[in-house]
């Protein structure tokens, strides 16, 4: 144990340039089984290290590990936390738990067995934490850590701090608020770099190689996070691949999932399915209709998930109009219900009824707004498109 304290020790010291995602001030702390899901390279363990930065910096009752780490192959989780409670340990956290096997039923049993230790885990977004695993449900809070917001990625590459706003502020003050924002900095001055590679942390250590960067992590979150964790057989990953670039090259479009079967060489029930696992991997967005997502149901359209992704695997296929839908899904979907609109492009909440795209574009009904881009203040229910980038 004491090479492990040791490493956490290091990293405490180790001076990284990071951007403080505000996800630490959702958290509800009192919970003693927290996890951090997310996307591979959006900044799970340089979260989990800010948490220890910032919550419990030089407190000894506090330990990170990795369980990368070839010790967790013969020590249990149970074992070790059953060691570093009777020394004293108050908050385990527990760095790629997807990686270690039985992990949900030693998480309940560290639970039952320990009841001042807490443990923070973060894990693949593909995990199922919840579903499935009924002895967790009641007891674990699952928190996903997303990628940049436009706000967020402003405000780094600005040095300011521009609040978050709800999106009741937004639709009712947008003039009032964009006034306030475009005082300080031209916010369209930064999006379009924002919109190929600002959404995830990469390009604060190379961004010249962003792009090489994401692929690495796409590929990775297909071999590993979606085969694995769905126990599919890596003969099918081609298939996988093979689909995810289907839906790049057409996105956003209407999947017709006969000819799709026909074009990866699997069945349409196959093709169902891998569409969910790319879309719990953040690879995807499926729009479904009104009402709930059926698992068997096929989706209006699909997009991808952020626009980075769009210039990593399929530039060819940029046009400024799935640019802009595909940023308003991302920024809006994060933290509400988006589905599609018999009257525009989106129907948010079940309520609001948006069209999304040029600085002419204008709400198509009364009822409705519109998200324009390339304009910096909106007027009535127009609204400017990157003010939608402040939701979070």
């Amino acid at each position: 144990m004491q090479n492990l304290v040791n490493i956490h020790n290091i990293l405490q010291e180790q001076a990284t340039v990071t951007i403080r995602r505000e996800l630490l001030d959702e958290i509800n702390w009192n919970h003693r089984i927290i996890g951090i899901k997310g996307f591979r390279g959006v900044g799970k363990t340089t979260f989990l290290m800010d948490i220890v930065k910032e919550k419990f910096l030089n407190d000894k009752s506090c330990l990170y590990v990795n369980l990368n780490n070839f010790y967790f192959t013969k020590r249990k989780i149970i074992s070790f936390a059953d060691e570093f409670y009777k020394t004293g340990g108050k908050t385990l956290i527990l760095d790629q738990i997807h990686k270690y096997p039985e992990w949900a039923s030693e998480l309940k049993t560290c639970y039952d067995s320990f009841p001042d230790l807490q443990i923070i885990f973060s894990a693949s977004p593909v995990l199922r934490v919840l579903e499935g695993n009924d002895e967790l449900q009641d007891i674990a809070q699952i928190y996903h850590l997303e990628g940049l917001s436009f706000r967020e990625y402003l405000n780094y590459q600005s040095n300011l701090s521009f609040r978050r706003y709800t999106l009741k502020e937004i639709l009712n003050d947008h003039v009032l608020i964009a006034q306030q924002i475009t005082r300080e900095i031209k916010p369209l001055a930064f999006f379009n770099d924002y919109l190929k590679n600002g959404f995830y942390p990469y390009f604060l250590e190379n961004k010249g190689f962003y792009n090489e960067t994401l692929l690495k992590h796409i590929n990775l979150a297909l071999e590993i996070d979606v085969t694995y964790l769905n126990q599919i057989d890596l003969q099918y990953l081609p298939k996988l691949r093979k689909l995810l670039q289907i839906t790049a090259s057409q996105v956003p479009f209407s999947p017709n999932v006969s000819k799709i079967s026909a074009d990866v060489q699997t069945s349409r029930a196959t093709i169902m399915n891998y569409l969910r696992y790319l879309k719990n991997a953040r690879l995807v967005n499926l729009l479904f209709a009104n009402g709930n997502e059926d698992e068997i149901k096929k989706p209006e359209l699909v997009y991808l998930h952020n626009t980075n992704l769009m210039y990593a695997i399929e530039p060819s296929n940029i046009t400024n109009k799935t640019l802009r839908q595909t940023f308003f899904y991302n920024q809006v979907g994060y933290q509400h219900s988006v589905k599609s609109s018999e009257k525009a492009d989106f129907k948010v909440n079940e309520e609001y009824h948006f069209s999304v795209g040029n600085k002419y574009t204008v709400p198509v009904a009364e009822d409705s707004y519109a998200a324009a881009d390339m304009i910096e203040l909106g007027n009535g229910r127009t609204i400017p498109l990157w003010l939608f980038g402040f939701l979070y």
